[in-house]
């Protein structure tokens, strides 16, 4: 029947999301689209709008997907110094056990669009900005707890945080190993505790 979508638009995003993760923006052909996606043209901008429109909804599925989860337990933190080792192991499996050398979309984005795309721009920045609030979170309950410094504040050391596990993300992609990752991560949580 005409006009009648035969595919799961949640599929097919988590599928862009994926392809635009790996390639980038710019790098990826709305034939790449087409033959990845396993949908027609038509069939891509009817649902998605342009190449554009696609990349923002993926954007913003990675950050529900990836990102939201961390951001939204830092508001039930029970223990702050295992929040931190848990989202390390987390990174740490996911790079590694994953063979993941994708790095981190939002990371990758920021690099590759801005400041040329002010729309991704904002997004990525929402990003940032919301991971590392929770980050602020986490580490100032750990300084709460005695067991991350107050040498630094709480807002420095997320930023530190977030910049180390940004830092880890870029280098995936140029092959870092899983000692020289084990050993920023340890400087990481050495340099939060008390």
């Amino acid at each position: 029947m005409a006009g009648v979508k035969v595919f799961d638009e949640q599929v097919v995003l988590d599928k862009a999301m994926n392809l635009f993760w790996l390639k980038g923006y710019n790098a990826t052909s709305a034939q790449d689209l087409v033959d990845e996606l396993g949908i027609s043209r038509s069939s891509l901008y009817n649902t998605f709008g342009d190449k554009h429109s696609l990349f923002v909804k993926a954007l913003k599925q990675y950050r529900k997907e990836w990102i939201n989860p961390t951001i939204e337990s830092a508001d039930t933190i029970v223990d702050a110094e295992e929040y931190f080792k848990i989202l390390f192991d987390f990174v740490k499996k996911e790079t590694f056990d994953l063979n993941n050398t994708k790095g981190c979309f939002w990371v990758n984005t920021a690099i590759e669009m801005s400041p040329a795309d002010s729309e991704v721009t904002a997004i990525a920045k929402t990003i940032m900005e919301d991971t590392e609030n929770a980050f602020y979170k986490a580490i100032k309950k750990g300084q709460e707890q005695g067991v991350f410094t107050t040498e630094h504040t709480a807002q420095s050391l997320a930023k530190f945080v977030l910049n180390v596990i940004s830092g880890l993300r870029v280098n995936v992609k140029l092959d870092i190993d899983g000692k020289k990752f084990d050993d920023m991560i340890n400087i990481c949580l050495s340099v939060l505790k008390a």
